[in-house]
């Protein structure tokens, strides 16, 4: 039995527009249709003789974690929540005693540690790769996967292998940082060198013993954390102030470079970060003129461009190499071979105060969603979406009131003192100070238009008195 453990951190600021802060890539439906990459990541567990996934995430993404994760089948998935990243060492130590937690004290169980963002095209090599690994990781090795390199690059790490160990296996020589131009030119003519992914497959508590032999300061507070966690429906919450007091560290600085027991196995399949849009290109199915468009685009002599239209129609006239990201609240131009710079838009954008690095213009919420479509002095409107079933927390506000013209289904408001249902074509006001709830009785969704009106308009003027989500 394996127990995935799924890491699903990050904010994917390279992938800006489309991804946020508060809605990163491993939550965007990037390379299919209709699964995000967390999705895929979960799909591709299918077949193998796997516990159910743990997953690990930060406090801001829990309910769009869960949400996800109720989607690809698992209800009460498993996720600990982060309430501060610090890095791959700590996270997974979290993972790992919780898993021995659970388990006679005789077994080591094993670990695949997977990332929630990444792409592997050929899902049978992959879980072949994985049967290849358990041998290894049974004998206490620390396993990870090196991709066989297809070009000189030089955005990953890349894994020297050692003496070969088993069929496509081998023993660590060393981890080597990302490199120039010449020097993985040099590793690709070698043979010798296997770019990093980032997957492992050991045993939890050979990696906790490894991680007490080598950062025992991160194990002692990791488990410190873990002892005084809360459970929170699925969510295990850690203690905050104490887990705020460990070190940052990747699992390979921590561990990786100094263990003796490091083994690689080589895997060719298909794999990818998406960590740029460049990447993105490189993987998508592209036209005669080698363009990948998503969305509405028109294109005239237009070549090796990647257009993503979310919303509107984007055209294109005699251009070359460029990636083209249209979103509602911001658009992105930029050369293919410029867009590891993207990140250093997002530090401007939060440089000078803006928002448009944090979320999206439409919002997802547990209940729903809301949609900014427009806003100017003393007004806002947001169109809302409320699920069947679904209540918003009991609130009010000291500096806005609120009008609320129902579009579709039937809300169940309470304002103040009383409660009353209103329909389509219907409106209510909610005044200033007014304690005010907003639910959704029906078996469809609730769509109205609300019209904001005050000195203040911003998200953080909402007292809460009673939230099912927890934010009361």
């Amino acid at each position: 039995m394996i127990y995935p453990v799924i890491m699903a951190g990050g904010t994917g600021s390279r992938l800006w527009p489309l991804s946020r802060q508060l809605n990163p890539k491993q939550f965007l439906k990037l390379t299919d249709q209709h699964l995000s990459m967390l999705q895929l990541t979960v799909a591709r567990l299918d077949g193998m003789e796997s516990a159910d996934p743990l997953l690990i995430c930060n406090e801001e993404h829990r309910f769009l974690a869960a949400e996800q994760m109720r989607q690809a089948g698992y209800k009460d998935a498993r996720i600990i929540l982060e309430p501060c990243g610090r890095n791959t060492a700590p996270a997974i130590a979290l993972a790992a005693l919780k898993v021995v937690k659970s388990i006679d004290e005789n077994q080591n169980p094993l670990m695949l540690v997977l990332a929630a963002d990444h792409l592997i095209r050929d899902i049978a090599a992959f879980q072949s790769c994985i049967q290849k690994a358990v041998p290894l990781a049974q004998q206490n090795k620390l396993v990870t996967f090196g991709i066989v390199p297809g070009h000189a690059e030089t955005a990953y790490g890349y894994i020297q292998q050692g003496p070969i160990l088993a069929d496509d296996s081998f023993s660590v020589s060393r981890f080597v940082e990302k490199p120039d131009q010449t020097a993985a030119e040099k590793y690709l003519a070698s043979g010798d060198y296997l770019w990093n992914s980032g997957m492992f497959l050991f045993g939890a508590r050979t990696y906790l013993q490894e991680l007490q032999k080598h950062r025992p300061d991160i194990l002692a507070i990791c488990q410190a954390a873990l002892d005084d966690a809360s459970e929170d429906l699925h969510f295990t919450r850690v203690n905050e102030s104490v887990f705020a007091e460990c070190p940052e560290d990747s699992i390979d600085y921590a561990v990786m470079e100094k263990t003796d027991n490091a083994a690689v196995v080589s895997l060719d399949a298909g794999w990818s970060d998406i960590g740029s849009w460049s990447a993105l290109w490189e993987v998508s199915e592209k036209d005669a003129n080698g363009n990948c468009f998503s969305g509405d685009v028109i294109a005239h002599s237009t070549e090796s461009t990647l257009v993503r239209a979310d919303n509107r129609l984007v055209a294109t006239v005699g251009v070359k190499d460029l990636v083209i990201i249209e979103t509602k609240d911001a658009l992105l131009v930029a050369h293919k071979d410029q867009v590891q710079d993207v990140k250093k838009i997002v530090e401007a954008i939060k440089n000078d105060g803006r928002h448009e690095h944090m979320n999206h213009r439409e919002v997802y919420r547990p209940w729903g969603v809301y949609d900014s479509i427009d806003n100017g002095h003393r007004y806002q409107v947001k169109r809302i979406t409320v699920k069947p079933g679904a209540k918003l927390s009991v609130q009010m506000h000291h500096h806005r009131a609120e009008h609320w013209i129902v579009v579709s289904g039937t809300a169940k408001v309470t304002n103040g003192d009383d409660s009353y249902l209103v329909t389509e074509n219907q409106s209510t006001y909610i005044p200033v100070g007014q304690i005010h709830c907003l639910e959704n009785p029906g078996v469809i969704d609730l769509e109205l238009i609300e019209v904001q009106s005050g000195s203040y308009l911003g998200e953080d003027d909402i007292v809460r008195f009673k939230d099912r989500y927890g934010k009361a």
